[in-house]
C-alpha cells in the first residue's frame, strides 16, 4: 500500500518547519508526489535544480539562481524556466536561501500550474528535511491486524487469529511495565534496506479493545509512559492454539530461527502456543530476551549442544 501525497500535503506538513511561503502555482496544489522509483527510476525525490534528471522537488539555491540570472542568455533563461515548470516529472519547485523570486519565474509557475514555494533556509537544510519527510511519507507500507508493543525496548508485534487473546496479553504486558503502540490495526512502513517502522493510526492512538471490558484509554489508565506512537519492528510473536493434533509437530528445541517476510524484509518470528495455565506475558518477555541475546551472538541451543559434545568427548 502506497500513500498518496500532494503538493498541498507537503506544504501543510512542512510550512512551519521550513518557513515556506506559497508564491505561485496555487492551481497545482493537487499535483501528486510518488516514490522516486514509481515511474522514473533515475530520478531523486528532492535535490538541487536538475534539468537532465528532474527531481520530484526541484530546489533552487544561490548557485542555481546565479546560473539562471547571470550565466545564460535571456532566450536560454526563458527556455530553462519553461523546461523547469513544465517538467512532467516534477511536482514542486522551492526557491531557498531567502532568494527573491523574479516576475518571469512567478509567471512561468502560474502558466504551468506548478507550485512554487519560497524558503529562507539554506538549500542543503531544505533538501535534507524534505528528503527525510518524503522518504517516510511515501514509504511502502502495510497494515496488519494485531497488537504492537514495546517490550524491553524492542518493538514486538503480536498476531494471531481473532479471539485468541492478543488484547488480553497486551493488557498483562502493560501491567508489567511495557508499552502499547497500536491495537487492532498496526501500520508498518519500510524506512531502510533492513528496517521497518511500525506506528498506530491517529484514530486509534492510546486505545485498546478487550472483550468484556470494551474500549480502554491506556494513556489515562496507565499513564503517559504506557504508550508511544511508533517503534522499529524487531520481533513478531504469533499466537496459536495448542491442539492435540499439532503437539507432535512442535519443534521443542527451536533449532531453526523462524522468520516472516514483511515489506521485503525478513523479521524474526516466534510461535507461542495458547493453552490453559501458560503465562503468555512471561513467555513473550522471555522470547524478547532470547531475541536480544541472539542479536548479541548468544544462542542457548548452540551452547547446550556444545556442552553435550564436550561431555561426549571427555573420558
Amino acid at each position: 500500500m502506497n500513500t498518496i501525497l500532494t503538493a498541498q500535503d507537503v506544504y501543510e506538513a512542512q510550512r512551519d518547519a521550513l518557513q515556506l511561503t506559497w508564491v505561485a502555482g496555487s492551481r497545482g496544489a493537487g499535483r501528486l508526489l510518488e516514490r522516486a522509483t514509481a515511474r522514473f527510476p533515475g530520478m531523486a525525490l528532492v535535490g538541487h535544480l536538475n534539468f537532465v534528471h528532474p527531481n520530484r522537488v526541484q530546489v533552487i539555491g544561490t548557485g542555481e539562481l546565479a546560473y539562471l540570472n547571470d550565466h545564460i542568455t535571456a532566450g536560454a533563461r526563458r527556455e530553462a524556466l519553461s523546461d523547469l515548470f513544465n517538467s512532467p516529472s516534477s511536482a514542486i519547485v522551492v526557491v531557498a536561501n531567502d532568494q527573491p523570486v523574479s516576475e518571469d519565474m512567478r509567471a512561468a509557475a502560474e502558466a504551468a500550474d506548478m507550485p512554487l514555494f519560497r524558503c529562507p533556509l539554506p538549500s542543503p537544510r531544505v533538501i535534507h528535511d524534505l528528503q527525510y519527510y518524503l522518504a517516510r511519507a511515501l514509504a511502502e507500507r502495510e497494515v496488519l491486524h494485531g497488537v504492537f508493543m514495546e517490550v524491553m525496548g524492542l518493538g514486538v508485534f503480536i498476531m494471531g487469529e481473532s479471539g485468541i487473546g492478543k488484547s488480553e496479553l497486551a493488557l498483562e504486558l502493560l501491567s508489567r511495565g511495557h508499552r502499547l503502540i497500536a491495537d487492532d490495526a498496526s501500520e508498518f512502513f519500510r524506512v531502510g534496506p533492513d528496517a521497518i517502522q511500525g506506528r498506530c493510526p491517529d484514530m486509534l492512538c492510546d486505545f485498546l479493545e478487550v472483550r468484556g471490558l470494551g474500549i480502554l484509554n491506556i494513556r489515562a489508565m496507565f499513564g503517559e509512559t504506557a504508550v508511544r506512537h511508533e517503534k522499529t519492528l524487531h520481533l513478531i510473536v504469533r499466537l496459536e492454539n495448542l491442539a492435540a493434533d499439532n503437539q507432535a509437530r512442535i519443534d521443542r528445541l527451536q533449532a531453526e530461527q523462524k522468520t516472516r517476510t514483511l515489506l521485503g524484509i525478513d523479521v524474526a518470528e516466534v510461535v507461542l502456543y495458547v493453552a490453559p495455565g501458560r503465562n503468555l506475558a512471561v513467555l513473550v518477555e522471555v522470547a524478547t530476551r532470547g531475541h536480544i541475546l541472539r542479536r548479541r551472538g548468544i544462542n542457548a541451543l548452540e551452547d547446550f549442544m556444545r556442552r553435550q559434545h564436550l561431555a561426549m568427548k571427555s573420558p
